[in-house]
């Protein structure tokens, strides 16, 4: 079982964290279909560039047919010719991919657990931070483990407004709530560090459906 540690960095207990997660075999497709999903859903599609009928321009001839010696040419403004129309140029679309939630929750919960050695859990410590308090956020990180610099990745069970602004100058500290979690900050993160109760809430919202198959799930306890 994980340990859990306090304020001041000492160990006060163990959590259980049991979570359903996907087979061995299937494990690394579903989590990277997952990633490259979410990383796809997010981008716009507004790239877009003008063909050769939407440029402005190039409704006379440029020169004479014949008699100078050059190419033939209809119009200023063809692909060939600068300022002209582009050719198989991107236009707006939808990179939208779909995946099942049932699919998605089992990645999410299989991506958490394969980051189980890279895992702190921490009592709550809101209460702690009586004002926003950079330094003191950043010294209890050195306390749990945590070097300086470092992507990090802290979980808890809702935002509180004194962690919140004590981290937001934080250089690669990424702040989400339990019931917030995503591909990108479990994989992208080097350290992650999950409150108590942020655990007890992943459990709640992510934890496994009683109808997924046995023949996609495996039960799983995570322990040392």
């Amino acid at each position: 079982m994980p340990t859990v540690i306090d304020w001041t960095g000492n160990e006060v207990g163990e959590v259980n964290l049991e979570l359903r997660v996907a087979k061995e075999a299937s494990a690394k497709g579903l989590v990277h279909r997952a990633l490259v999903r979410q990383l796809a859903n997010a981008r716009q599609g507004t790239a877009c560039t003008k063909t050769r009928s939407e440029v402005r321009g190039g409704g006379r001839k440029p020169f004479k047919q014949k008699g100078t010696g050059r190419a033939r040419q209809g119009s200023t403004r063809s692909p060939l010719t600068r300022g002209g129309g582009v050719m198989f140029g991107p236009k707006p679309r939808s990179y939208e991919t779909k995946m099942n939630r049932k699919e998605r929750r089992l990645a999410l919960r299989t991506a958490f657990v394969s980051r189980i050695a890279d895992l702190i859990i921490v009592e709550d410590f809101a209460l702690n931070l009586a004002q926003p308090k950079t330094k003191e956020l950043c010294q209890a990180l050195e306390r749990w483990g945590v070097t300086a610099g470092i992507k990090t990745l802290i979980i808890t069970d809702r935002k509180e407004e004194n962690i919140v602004l004590s981290a937001r100058n934080i250089k690669k500290l990424q702040l989400i709530a339990a019931d917030q979690l995503n591909m990108f900050d479990i994989l992208n993160s080097e350290k992650i560090v999950a409150t108590r109760s942020a655990i007890a809430k992943i459990h709640e919202v992510y934890g496994g459906d009683a109808k997924l198959s046995t023949e996609m799930v495996n039960t799983m306890e995570v322990s040392e």
